[in-house]
């Protein structure tokens, strides 16, 4: 796909697929288009050329309403809960709208043990750190019961103990059968979790493949570091 702001092309001809049952990553520098693509697969943002499928059909034409109805759940690189609610209302908000809202409340009980967040769960969401507070988010978005799930820097502010356990929570979510793409600057995260990596610079895939093959990507290595 391409979205073209003026003469200026944030995303250039940009392909990527995820499957269900794995983890892919998407990483590249500040500016790359990731939080662009992000925002064109879920239906925040219309492309200029090219189109979204989502479960074998085409809903480039969908609102985000649309796509959050066929499975597709999203985090965001600024948090974006709401503040004076609790971390249970939070999650009950998203359950109540998915396809499990007869049973809501059950739902984010299991959410939340899940999580590790049931301790907090009567707590509002402005009281939270940012580590817990972006958990919260990615159960809110587990609330809709995602078959494709967007996490856009997800462990920002998160510890290196918390970061463990999101990891080893990443590979459970692909075990149950959902398709997650991660957007994250931690590479130690990216390269430990991810089935495949897709790599963008300037609004261009420049590589794509294993974790142990981007790692050393002369290509990639440059993107990132500079050439000498």
């Amino acid at each position: 796909m391409t979205v073209a702001f003026g003469g200026n092309r944030a995303l250039d001809g940009v392909g990527m697929s995820a499957e269900r049952g794995r983890v892919s990553g998407l990483i590249g520098p500040n500016g790359a288009g990731k939080s662009t693509l992000f925002d064109v697969v879920s239906g925040l943002r219309r492309p200029s050329a090219g189109r979204v499928v989502l479960g074998g059909r085409d809903v480039t034409r969908m609102g985000p309403a649309r796509r959050a109805g066929r499975g597709l759940a999203r985090t965001f690189q600024r948090l974006e809960l709401f503040g004076r609610l609790t971390v249970r209302d939070n999650l009950l908000v998203a359950a109540e709208l998915g396809p499990e809202r007869r049973r809501a409340a059950s739902a984010v009980t299991a959410i939340l043990e899940r999580l590790g967040l049931t301790e907090v769960a009567g707590m509002t969401a402005d009281a939270l750190p940012t580590g817990v507070a972006r958990l919260v988010e990615v159960g809110r978005a587990l609330a809709v019961r995602p078959s494709l799930l967007l996490l856009d820097e997800p462990a920002a502010g998160q510890d290196d103990a918390e970061t463990e356990r999101f990891a080893a929570l990443l590979r459970s979510l692909a075990g149950d059968g959902t398709a997650v793409v991660l957007v994250e600057h931690d590479m130690g995260l990216v390269m430990s979790v991810c089935d495949e990596v897709t790599v963008l610079d300037l609004g261009k895939v420049i590589a794509v493949g294993p974790p142990e093959v981007i790692r050393a990507d002369e290509t990639v290595l440059a993107a990132y570091l500079g050439d000498a």
